[in-house]
């Protein structure tokens, strides 16, 4: 199996701005998504900025960083956009790592790189978990997604999917998937993803995936086989991060 690794990191955030660079138990978060995407089975890693300082900080410890253009509406387009700087071949396999993943597990990347390889079909592969909490199923910043017997999502969505209709105290957990934001791309996918207007869904949900399933691309999904640990998107989620590697 072979396949790349892109870890796309903006210097842009609301709540945590500069976020790839913050510092972690001595290293910026971003060196720390590197090294765990290195102990994957990647053939490569590369990372990829539209900033300067990103950039800069990065060539501190690898060469493998690509400077993107600036006015990419998505991580998607600037995935493959490295592909192209790369000239990887059409059928080439890309995993979109995401750059505020300090804990990912190596596994997963491996995980969902081999179920594209595995699902020839698929223009798309991610990973999901199994959500065991009300508050998870109808908190819209959890991502859902309902899938067909073959493993192939249906739909995503901020809403809780499937609506329960006849919801009561006896319906027991699981409740639903919820969406892992790690993705695998053919090339040939990328390529054709960047040529297409956003789609009137991918706009109201505000998940770019949708954009693709709108033009007939299959997504694979598969259960996480490994936990998968939070990403940064907070002040305490970074503590947190920070007490944990500190350890």
């Amino acid at each position: 199996m072979s396949f790349t690794v892109v870890i796309p990191a903006r210097y842009a955030s609301t709540r945590l701005p500069g976020k790839p660079l913050l510092d972690i138990a001595g290293k910026p978060m971003l060196q720390h998504v590197y090294e765990r995407a290195l102990q994957s089975e990647a053939s490569a890693v590369y990372i990829a900025t539209d900033d300067e300082r990103i950039y800069k900080a990065a060539q501190s410890f690898t060469s493998n960083v690509c400077m993107t253009c600036d006015q990419h509406q998505s991580g998607t387009d600037r995935i493959q956009e490295v592909a192209a700087q790369l000239s990887l071949a059409k059928d080439e396999v890309v995993v979109n790592v995401q750059g505020d993943e300090p804990l990912i597990p190596p596994s997963a990347i491996n995980q969902v790189a081999k179920s594209l390889v595995d699902h020839p079909d698929a223009g798309i592969a991610s990973l999901y978990e199994l959500i065991n909490t009300q508050d998870e199923f109808t908190n819209p910043n959890i991502v859902k997604v309902v899938t067909d017997n073959a493993g192939f999502a249906l739909y995503f969505s901020r809403a809780s999917i499937p609506f329960l209709r006849d919801a009561n105290e006896s319906i027991k957990p699981p409740f639903g998937k919820r969406h892992i934001g790690i993705y695998a791309y053919r090339v040939a996918t990328l390529n054709d993803y960047v040529n297409w207007q956003q789609a009137p869904l991918e706009i109201s949900e505000r998940l770019e995936q949708l954009r693709a399933m709108s033009h007939g691309v299959r997504i694979h999904m598969q259960e996480a086989k490994e936990q998968m640990p939070a990403g940064v998107d907070t002040a305490e989620d970074l503590e947190a991060v920070r007490k944990f590697l500190s350890a």
